[in-house]
């Protein structure tokens, strides 16, 4: 079989799984978030917290519940983290230093999983199981519920009230990430994944040297890892480590699980908006935006530009010949284009306009389908920019599933819209600027500024993956990469639920004529147009300096 049918017929079964999954995980999600009952078990948390899950709350009252959520989740993560020499289940390995504390600590609460540290180096089982793979759930359920309220923001009308972020919270843990995990986790066992509380071992000599590996509680975590979009790796290696990811089934089985949620919140969307055909015209166009960067990534590295790709018959460097360049590629632009950061090979060996791929899936705000939750809201955010634009080309008052899209409405969809290009490129600019952040880089020239533009796109959308050529360990890049993660994942939030507080007070407008149909296709091609020209027009400078420059001269 070439390499190219391969990957052809790994996309079409993900496809047609994806499929399979989006309608019943949809309507699951759809009644866990419109449900008036609680489990035994969550009423022992709400509980336990001192929380009253059926107490409405305004957008204010949510964002501090978030926001309160969160910063103790950073605490929490930064004193195991530096208190991990006296814990038992360490592994013998030390404190983590405060830089790198913070960063990690930042990474893993605010959904990113970026990782300047190598894990079966540094962190020992407690610090993996009890910290790490917890705010793998609980911030992928902070992100639903966020997409969740935002959407209660166009159900509901002349109430300011999104639910109970408490609620939201747990039901989301409870109800639809563990069970979906716990069957996941044993499908990785199945498939040779490790799952056991292993010290350190040593597996024989390499270039001389001893070669240790220490086990761990890997299947548990790798699932909820892609389930979560989160990408934080057991292991320096990620995806490509064979302990986390040991056949072509395994790769593909965790592409869907990084899709599967994400696709089927569309369909939670528009069953909790009482207009399914709406979560479809999303659904549509995030589709589209994934399929059309499939393509790309698949012809630059199948392309052969130069006499030792042509030789290889494809850019095979940085790839795992286990998985093939197909899977690879998919498994590239599936992690870019959602906030999840995995990696099941090194984004910095991919030919100059395959790496420019991965790094414009994150700068489309990471919404095709993006991350579980913020893929969501983040696309609702482009559309209440597409309706305003449609609105303005035929001078009337923009409307989106009957509420009308006003200055106050705009204001904040331009304000989500910013802080991210804002953080990028402020924070690219200082490390250039500055004498000692360019010493981290192993490249130069095109290629080096590559480095530092991905780190900071990669931090401020919350992706997590990096180029591979860059040393983040160092006190700058853990500071300003730990700030850009939580600025970018939570400042968004803040207008995302201001949104939906003003978009709940509205009285709904009935459609009449003139209204634009935005469950057609048309509305569809508006909104991937909106997307592509804004995410264009903000970072093409920023990509002629790296990727494109790069791509240009091979």
């Amino acid at each position: 079989m070439s390499p190219v049918l391969s990957g052809v017929l790994q996309l079409l079964a993900l496809v047609a799984a994806l499929a399979l999954a989006h309608i019943p995980l949809g309507n699951h999600m759809a009644r866990v978030y419109s449900s008036g009952t609680h489990w035994r078990v969550e009423k022992w948390i709400y509980k336990g917290i001192g929380a009253d899950p059926d107490t409405e709350m305004r957008w204010p009252a949510y964002l501090r519940g978030v926001l309160a959520f969160s910063l103790a989740g950073v605490l929490f993560l930064y004193l195991l983290q530096r208190l991990q020499g006296v814990l038992p289940g360490s592994l013998g390995f030390a404190s983590i230093d405060p830089d790198q504390a913070f960063n990690t600590a930042a990474s893993f609460v605010a959904n990113t999983n970026w990782q300047s540290y190598y894990g079966e180096q540094a962190m020992g089982h407690v610090v993996q199981t009890a910290g790490l793979a917890v705010q793998n759930f609980v911030s992928a359920a902070v992100g639903i519920a966020v997409a969740v309220a935002l959407v209660r923001g166009f159900a509901r009308s002349r109430t300011g009230e999104l639910g109970n972020f408490w609620a939201d919270l747990v039901r989301g843990v409870v109800r639809v990430l563990v069970p979906i995990a716990a069957v996941g986790a044993v499908v990785l066992v199945a498939c040779g994944v490790i799952q056991n509380f292993s010290g350190i071992h040593e597996v024989g000599q390499f270039l001389g040297a001893p070669q240790q590996w220490n086990g761990g509680a890997v299947a548990s975590q790798e699932v909820i890892k892609e389930l979560g979009t989160n990408g934080g790796g057991y292991f320096n290696a990620n995806s490509a480590h064979p302990f986390e990811n040991p056949t072509p089934f395994t790769n593909l089985f965790e592409i869907f699980l990084i899709l599967l949620i994400p696709v089927s919140l569309t369909r939670t969307f528009g069953v909790m908006t009482g207009s399914v055909r709406q979560g479809y015209a999303i659904l549509g166009t995030m589709a589209a935006i994934w399929l059309s960067f499939v393509a790309l990534m698949m012809w630059t590295e199948f392309a052969h530009h130069g006499p030792a790709l042509q030789a290889a018959g494809a850019a095979t460097e940085g790839k795992e010949l286990r998985f093939g360049i197909g899977g690879s590629s998919l498994f590239a632009v599936t992690t870019t284009l959602t906030s999840t950061g995995a990696v099941d090979s090194f984004h910095s060996s991919y030919t100059g306009l395959g790496g420019g791929i991965t790094m414009l899936g994150m700068m489309l705000g990471e919404i095709a389908p993006g991350g579980v939750g913020s893929g969501l809201y983040g696309m609702l955010v482009m559309a209440v920019v597409a309706v305003f634009v449609a609105g303005l080309m035929v001078g009337r008052t923009p409307e989106y599933l009957g509420k009308k899209i006003g200055t106050r409405e705009i204001k904040f969809a331009a304000c989500y819209i910013l802080i991210t290009p804002a953080l990028v490129l402020a924070f690219t600019a200082a490390a250039l600027a500055l004498p000692t952040p360019g010493d981290s880089m192993t490249n130069s020239g095109a290629h080096g500024f590559s480095e530092i533009l991905y780190a900071y796109t990669s931090a401020s959308n919350n992706n997590g993956s990096a180029f591979a050529g860059l040393n983040a360990d160092t006190q700058w890049f853990n500071t300003t990469l730990g700030l850009a993660m939580l600025l970018g994942r939570f400042l968004p939030m803040v207008f995302v639920l201001a949104l939906a507080g003003s978009l709940a007070r509205q009285q709904p407008v009935p459609a009449t004529a003139g209204t634009l149909r935005t469950e057609k296709p048309l509305f569809a091609g508006l909104l991937a147009g909106a997307v592509l020209i804004i995410t264009g027009l903000t970072y093409f400078p920023a990509l002629s300096l790296g990727p494109l420059a790069e791509g240009l001269a091979a």
